[in-house]
């Protein structure tokens, strides 16, 4: 096993086609497919299923790669130490659902380190690129929520996948709407409430499926409905329509505006809200950073 064949292996699962990674180490492609066999056969594992639409890890693929990633960052920090004899820019990435403590506690995290150059990434992105984005190592940790509805599928999910999940909170059910909503003197707010008002989403892509939804109760049927991809459009039609949509109750003015506000929503559910990461994968400085900055913004 050497280095090269570890980072034909990321540069693989990244792209998810042997002819695009071969374009992009820039040798011919029976060298990288020879290459990787050779590591699988060394391994004694298959590292990737291989179809005619691409290629995709197998479950001893996640883990391999987890551990390649790993082991190429400890090689680039002798590197960097030994050789270039330079500071190693620091890399970071986190992917989540639309919450404003992570964006928080992201900014925490630059501050913190500090560093003259860094690469760090943060994905508000969808559920089930969360899972992924986390399996495959593309960022550290995710950010998402169980509920009584999705929590069986989810979980079964992040165990295939060899994730963990660790709970950040228990929260009840709000309603995100603007100050000047005509509910927006109410104490709690109930769905007969809400009946006429548009209920505003976040869109999952192809994985639309309910227990993906970033919203708890979107099993319910409403007769006003708009899906968005990003949150200042959502809170534009919050304020813009009366629209409302319902999340963790966890709000900043700073990031969201003065114009959004959060009233609990009267029923009995919950949002167990938590990381994920890969089982027995050790956080880096960054990462443990982030959840130290995380605790500030929740409670």
């Amino acid at each position: 096993m050497t280095l090269q064949q570890l980072r034909y292996v990321v540069c693989v699962s990244e792209t998810g086609n042997i002819t695009l990674a071969s374009e992009k180490l820039f040798i011919s492609q029976p060298s990288l497919t020879a290459a990787i066999k050779n590591l699988e056969e060394e391994m004694n594992i298959n590292i990737f299923n291989r179809t005619n639409k691409g290629v995709t890890l197998t479950p001893d693929g996640i883990t391999f790669l987890s551990y390649a990633r790993q082991v190429l960052e400890q090689a680039d920090l002798l590197t960097n130490r030994f050789v270039e004899n330079k500071e190693r820019k620091p890399v970071f990435s986190v992917s989540c659902q639309h919450y404003s403590f992570a964006v928080n506690a992201f900014i925490d995290v630059i501050n913190e380190f500090n560093a003259n150059s860094y690469n760090f990434t943060l994905r508000e992105t969808q559920t089930y690129e969360i899972i992924t984005d986390v399996s495959q190592l593309i960022s550290e940790i995710g950010i998402l929520y169980l509920s009584s509805k999705n929590e069986e599928v989810i979980t079964k999910i992040l165990r295939e996948n060899e994730l963990s999940f660790d709970l950040l909170f228990i929260a009840k059910p709000h309603v995100f709407i603007s100050n000047s909503h005509p509910l927006a003197k109410k104490d709690k707010i109930t769905l007969d409430e809400l009946a006429d008002y548009p209920y505003l989403s976040f869109e999952q892509g192809q994985y639309n499926s309910f227990y993906f939804s970033e919203e708890i109760l979107s099993t319910l049927d409403r007769r006003k409905n708009i899906k968005v991809r990003d949150r200042a459009t959502l809170f534009n039609l919050v304020i813009g329509l009366n629209g409302y949509t319902v999340s963790s109750g966890v709000i900043d003015k700073k990031l969201n505006g003065e114009n959004i506000i959060s009233k609990p929503l009267d029923m009995d559910e919950y949002m167990k809200i938590g990381i994920i990461k890969l089982k027995n994968h050790i956080l880096s400085p960054y990462g443990n950073s982030f959840l130290e900055a995380i605790k500030k913004y929740i409670n």
